[in-house]
């Protein structure tokens, strides 16, 4: 490696998604980067807001790796503090929005976070926290000298300075989800791998210097898959957005000339359903993730102009690590058919390596679209680890590859489809739920002597969780007041849709047989995950 008089490598450079604000802002000044109502702010001030929120957080002491939460809708500040806060050196902690005021807590102090930033409408949620040594400081969402962030980005310096990180497998963000526990686990990405993702983004949906990218996707989850640095790699625009409310959405893509957005299925069935769908006059592109269109949906999308692209990935996973890459031959395919194969999740992204589907001994299943394995991952798009869990991190890990707990078919060119899970998690309108968790809090009701959760499909939100409990002898409880009680213990969307009170399967050794209740629910279906 050959290095200047300055000591830095001549032909090495950290790789790091701050770097792209650096570039685009330098290239394209004057360029709108961030638009939020009827605010917008070109890439030079997205820069000096940036530069100045983070110097105040080194003003304020932020030390190397001091993490930063953040409880915010997809505003501006969500998005600057992507940049912000590891360009300070801290580690960025964005907290989903739905989850409950325990939930945040527990994250809050798990993570240790120093500051939260939280939404003027979210704070309330503070009251019952009070997190020890932790610095609340309000964003009011108004843009205007009052608001409390705005105040906080006036007052730091705008003086710019060396921010790429000394090496690139340092932290950049802690991504919190759902686990087989019940417990969230944090995941922690690097500079390295949020670059690359970002760049794989920027491929496989076709970002540029044009593109008009609209926030439907909460930048909570996986760093909005990373389109929060891809979108600036290309000096494209964000459109941000409070709420995904179908009306504003269509009334956006007219406005604002939307080229890109992302989400699950479910919200392709609002937009198409609005009163307001009608064909474009510019092509759409919809990246979807959670479970593929159904040929009905994918016939609509497409009559609207909206060009779908199906992908899959985990929170360990950066987001999005296969593409089901579309084959022009296809074209000629009836839509069933289309749809059948849009419905595989595909192969790796460029900046990733190509994933696998493994029996128990890590041996390749055969190519065969009948033979079942796990899904395991391995490269640039994988985690660094378990935030202070190094056995659950090792056991991921287990024969240097990643674990999906994602149970697939390999098909014949190379193309994976998911057919069930290991893992007891429930993808629910693109939102994780464990169901431990939902188990943990059913059980709690004086009634119930046991119960198990798991997964059925559902037309609008793809899966649903579904209960069945067992009443304690002499017991009395129905449906409704069961949903009812979780709903004060966990966040409404994660609560049964459904309760079904019978004697549970079990094995000889007492163990609930949840497959017996899943091939019950999801008999005449090819697949055990929608």
């Amino acid at each position: 490696m050959i290095q200047s008089k300055s000591g830095k490598s001549v032909n090495r450079t950290e790789l790091s998604p701050l770097s792209f604000l650096k570039r685009s802002a330098y290239m394209y000044p004057d360029k709108i980067a961030v638009v939020h109502g009827e605010r917008r702010y070109s890439y030079r001030t997205f820069e000096d807001r940036v530069i100045r929120f983070s110097n105040h957080l080194i003003t304020l002491g932020l030390k190397k790796n001091d993490r930063i939460a953040f409880l915010c809708p997809n505003t501006p500040a969500l998005l600057e503090a992507h940049y912000a806060v590891p360009m300070a050196g801290g580690i960025l902690v964005a907290i989903n929005t739905r989850i409950n005021c325990e939930e945040i807590r527990y994250i809050l102090e798990h993570s240790e976070a120093r500051f939260l930033f939280v939404d003027g409408e979210l704070y309330s949620l503070m009251e019952s926290l009070d997190p020890a040594g932790l610095k609340i400081i309000v964003v009011d969402d108004t843009g205007k000298p009052d608001d409390p962030y705005e105040k906080f980005i006036a007052e730091g310096s705008p003086e710019v300075f060396e921010c790429l990180p000394e090496n690139e497998e340092e932290s950049i963000a802690l991504n919190y989800t759902s686990g087989t526990t019940g417990r969230p686990k944090g995941v922690i990405y690097t500079h390295r791998g949020a670059y690359l993702n970002a760049l794989g983004e920027v491929i496989e949906t076709g970002l540029n210097a044009e593109s008009k990218y609209l926030w439907t996707l909460p930048m909570f989850h996986c760093n909005g898959w990373c389109f929060t640095w891809a979108v600036t790699a290309v000096a494209g625009t964000h459109v941000c957005l409070r709420k995904t409310d179908s009306a504003l959405i269509w009334d956006l893509i007219h406005k604002e000339g939307v080229t890109h957005f992302n989400g699950a299925p479910t919200l392709q069935v609002m937009l198409v359903n609005d009163p307001a769908a009608k064909p474009l006059d510019h092509t759409v592109t919809v990246t979807i993730a959670g479970a593929p269109p159904s040929p009905t949906l994918l016939e609509k999308i497409k009559s609207l102009n909206f060009r779908p692209v199906h992908v899959y990935g985990l929170t360990e996973t950066y987001g999005p690590i296969t593409v089901c890459g579309w084959h022009s031959e296809w074209d000629l395919l009836t839509p069933e058919e289309q749809s059948g194969k849009r419905a595989r999740q595909g192969q790796a992204y460029v900046t990733a390596e190509l994933v696998r589907v493994v029996d128990e001994n890590m041996n390749d299943v055969p190519k065969d679209a009948k033979t079942i394995g796990e899904v395991v991952m391995h490269g640039n798009n994988v985690m660094k680890e378990y935030f202070r869990l190094p056995e659950e991190t090792e056991r991921a890990f287990e024969g240097g590859w990643f674990h999906s707990g994602d149970l697939a078919v390999w098909h014949s060119n190379g193309y994976i489809e998911l057919r069930d899970r290991l893992k007891d998690i429930i993808i629910s309108g693109g939102e994780n739920i464990s169901t431990i968790e939902v188990e943990q809090a059913i059980v709690k009701h004086p009634a119930i002597l046991e119960c198990a959760v798991i997964a059925i499909p559902d037309e609008k939100w793809g899966e649903r969780p579904k209960a069945f409990v067992t009443l304690k002898r002499g017991a009395y409880a129905t449906e409704k007041e069961i949903i009812e009680f979780c709903r004060t213990k966990i966040a409404h969307f994660k609560c049964p849709a459904a309760v079904e009170f019978s004697e549970l399967p079990k094995t000889s050794t007492g163990k609930i047989q949840k497959y017996v209740l899943r091939a019950r629910e999801w008999a005449g279906k090819e697949k055990k995950i929608n």
